[in-house]
């Protein structure tokens, strides 16, 4: 019995001294908390010094979570250099490749810097929206052997692209002095006995739809600054083109096969037509353009080598021409087939201009030509308000004789003699039917326009089918 006893006392001794170490244990650490809790509460009022510790930072996205991406593509992130010598072409190419893959996507090229880029092609079709912002100034190389013979045709080419935007505040510069001087050609010739027989194009644009250029500044292309091939729903707005008036063939704008196009605000130097409207062109608004020097505004030459050529709905208005060959003009060659109609030219000031009225159904660009009877049929042509100075002729209506122009209106046409006048006050009317309404100046206008009759106007219509 005293056995079970002392077993009884053992085991109460050692809950108990079990019981008092645990709550010695809790005692301990219920002081460090509250410690720290009073050491916080110190330093949180200002007087500590403790360091909190930064939050964890967020995990990063998986690739391709973002819905956002960026929509900017800037030249430097694709290894240009931008110090006018180096190529940076590929960059370009690497960019609008990017780029092309993004609605409403952006490709910068950065102001303040100068890219070389070598004749390249930047092929749609891309998604909608996509803008090439040009800031900076593009270069086209400078040297007519450098260029290879596969692609002298252009220099930018952009091919099938659709709801596409050119701006900025940049300028394209296809550095073309030695294109145009014939020294330097006949020098490269000797050199790699190659004279190139193509000069190309510094901005074209084939098989193109809702295609915007606007701002920016084309200069000094060896031959067209800006060409549309094939396209439609075209706006050129606020643009500046210049060449010298001696660069051979730089027309400013140039349309073929091209319909629904407006050409406003913007302003045209060149060695050419400023704006030249050629075969399949249709629905074409030019207004509010300043153009000289240059050759004028025209239609043509269509026909050439006995083709078919169709031109219509074309509508010229609020235009300025100063110091230019012509001011508004059709031209056809001999022998070609098709129509010209429809065509409107209102609110037009020539100052200095060599001849500001002109239709020539005999065109040739060379010393001599054949004579031939066929012609473009041209009808439906109206001058309305044609006003300034010449230098050589106030107009020039040279119609063929079995195929005269007819439906020609001519209202209000004030023309005076400039300073540099070395020219005829009378004009040359041949073969052309149609109206005129005071005021007309020189007087001899008035006598220009014969009367069409049943014979003219059978004529007229065998052409509407043709187109």
């Amino acid at each position: 019995m005293k056995k079970y006893k002392s077993l009884s006392l053992l085991l109460f001794l050692f809950f108990m001294v079990t019981l008092f170490s645990k709550i010695s244990v809790e005692a301990r650490n219920n002081h460090i908390r509250n410690s720290k809790t009073r050491k916080h509460q110190k330093d949180k009022s200002g007087n500590g010094n403790t360091h909190f510790p930064s939050p964890a930072p967020a995990p990063l996205p998986h690739r391709g979570s973002n819905p956002n991406p960026s929509s900017s593509f800037d030249l430097f992130s694709f290894g240009a250099k931008g110090d006018g010598v180096s190529d940076d072409s590929k960059a370009l190419l690497a960019a609008w490749k990017a780029a092309c893959k993004f609605p409403g996507a952006t490709i910068e090229i950065p102001s303040g810097f100068n890219f070389l880029i070598k004749p390249i092609t930047l092929q749609g079709p891309c998604m909608p929206h996509l803008v090439l912002q040009i800031d900076g100034t593009l270069l086209a190389p400078p040297k007519v052997g450098s260029w290879p013979k596969s692609s002298l045709f252009q220099w930018i080419n952009f091919k099938w692209v659709q709801n596409f935007t050119i701006q900025g505040t940049g300028t394209v510069d296809g550095q073309g002095s030695n294109w145009w001087t014939t020294s330097q050609i006949l020098y490269t010739q000797k050199k790699s006995n190659n004279i190139p027989d193509l000069r190309p194009t510094a901005l074209r644009f084939y098989s193109s739809y809702d295609v915007t250029v606007s701002n920016i500044k084309i200069i000094n292309s060896p031959q067209c600054h800006l060409k549309f091939d094939s396209s439609k729903g075209v706006k050129v707005n606020n643009i500046t083109i210049s060449s010298p008036e001696d660069s051979l063939n730089t027309d400013g704008i140039h349309l073929q096969n091209t319909q629904d196009v407006e050409i406003q605000h913007s302003s045209i130097g060149c060695g050419d037509d400023c704006v030249s409207i050629q075969t399949g062109c249709s629905n074409v608004h030019v207004h509010h353009i300043n153009c000289g020097p240059g050759h004028g505004i025209s239609l043509g030459g269509l026909g050439k080598d006995k083709s078919v050529a169709c031109v219509s709905n074309i509508i010229v208005e609020n235009v300025s021409i100063q110091n230019t060959l012509s001011g508004v003009r059709i031209k056809t060659w001999q022998g070609g087939i098709g129509s010209v109609k429809n065509v409107s030219f209102t609110n037009v000031q020539v100052s200095d201009v060599k001849v500001p009225i002109i239709i020539d159904q005999f065109y040739c660009d060379k010393n001599f030509c054949k004579n031939q009877t066929g012609a473009v049929a041209i009808t439906g042509v109206k001058y309305d308000q044609i006003v300034g100075t010449y230098s050589v002729q106030p107009i020039h209506l040279a119609c063929s004789n079995d195929i005269p122009c007819t439906g020609i209106d001519l209202i209000d046409i004030q023309l005076k003699p400039s300073p540099r006048y070395r020219g005829f006050q009378q004009g040359l009317c041949l073969n052309s039917y149609g109206k005129s309404s005071a005021p007309l100046v020189p007087s001899s206008i008035d006598y220009c326009l014969r009367n069409s009759g049943g014979s003219v106007n059978r004529i007229e219509r065998s052409h509407d089918n043709v187109c």
